[in-house]
């Protein structure tokens, strides 16, 4: 094992907005994770962690949060939270319950596949290349239900990359790439901190703890590493940035405040998290 990874997690704009705010918090601290060997990011933290790795600071990935920038208007309606519900724990088996909301989102009427690419280049500013140092993105195979991951060595745009690893099944199209079509990247585990094993040091910054469904938990899967021997920081919202995100995870006016109690939680696990780091 050697070197360091950060998770980022997946968790709609307000789950992403504690975790930009984590992210500055830990940077205030002198707690740099951009440092890492390798990001792996899934759905919002696949946004951020690319970003992060082009070149835009904690702080101002923290303060756009709080003016209200990087707007994502998803709208959600209580019937496609039942279906994807419905889908998601409709088995007992993890890789038949990814199966099951990717047969959904194929038959999903939902924006053009275009829309939610035009969305996420703008989120990254642009047509951007793979950054320089490693990142790795996670998505699902809509068929297959198997996790993979994307980095420059495939055949993806990173703005493809992105957009498969956020393509919330019933409510964003399935992406089409590399001959395949693919699902957000956190319906079997909303984390996928697993992603990390091999390397020695682990940090990750998981929004929501678990995927709906019958999925291993962040927690689970950051134990799993740790028996192995891997020193592993897991951070999700405490408490008090539990009621500040809510419990819709795409409500607009959330994100300050989520953002926010990133921020204050950070602040007091700075020195846990540097421990893993330098230990």
């Amino acid at each position: 094992m050697s070197g360091t990874a950060l998770v980022l997690g997946g968790g709609g704009p307000v789950g992403g907005a504690w975790m930009v705010g984590v992210l500055a918090g830990l940077a205030e601290a002198g707690v740099e994770l951009g440092r890492a060997d390798v990001v792996i990011g899934t759905s919002a933290g696949a946004i951020f962690g690319t970003r992060l790795l082009h070149g835009e600071s904690p702080r101002e990935l923290y303060e756009r949060q709080l003016v209200g920038e990087d707007r994502i208007d998803l709208k959600v309606s209580a019937a496609q939270t039942f279906r994807f519900l419905w889908a998601a724990c409709g088995s007992r088996d993890s890789r038949r319950s990814a199966q099951r909301l990717g047969r959904a989102a194929l038959a999903a009427t939902t924006p053009a596949e275009s829309e939610v690419l035009d969305t996420v280049r703008a989120l990254l500013g642009g047509e951007q290349p793979w950054p320089e140092r490693a990142l790795r993105i996670a998505s699902v195979d809509a068929e297959t239900g198997e996790v993979e991951t994307f980095g420059p060595e495939s055949s993806l745009t990173l703005v493809e990359a992105v957009a498969a690893s956020c393509a919330v099944p019933l409510v964003w199209p399935p992406a089409s790439a590399a001959g395949r079509r693919w699902i957000d990247g956190g319906c079997r585990s909303a984390g996928n901190v697993h992603l990390a094993r091999g390397h020695q040091r682990v940090v990750a910054v998981v929004p929501i703890p678990s995927a709906p469904g019958p999925h291993p938990s962040a927690r689970q899967e950051a134990d799993e590493l740790a028996a192995g021997g891997v020193s592993v920081a897991l951070l999700t919202p405490d408490s008090a940035a539990r009621r500040a995100m809510g419990r819709d995870m795409t409500a607009d006016n959330r994100r300050p405040n989520a953002a926010r109690a990133g921020h204050a939680q950070a602040t007091s696990l700075a020195q846990t998290v540097a421990d893993v780091l330098h230990g």
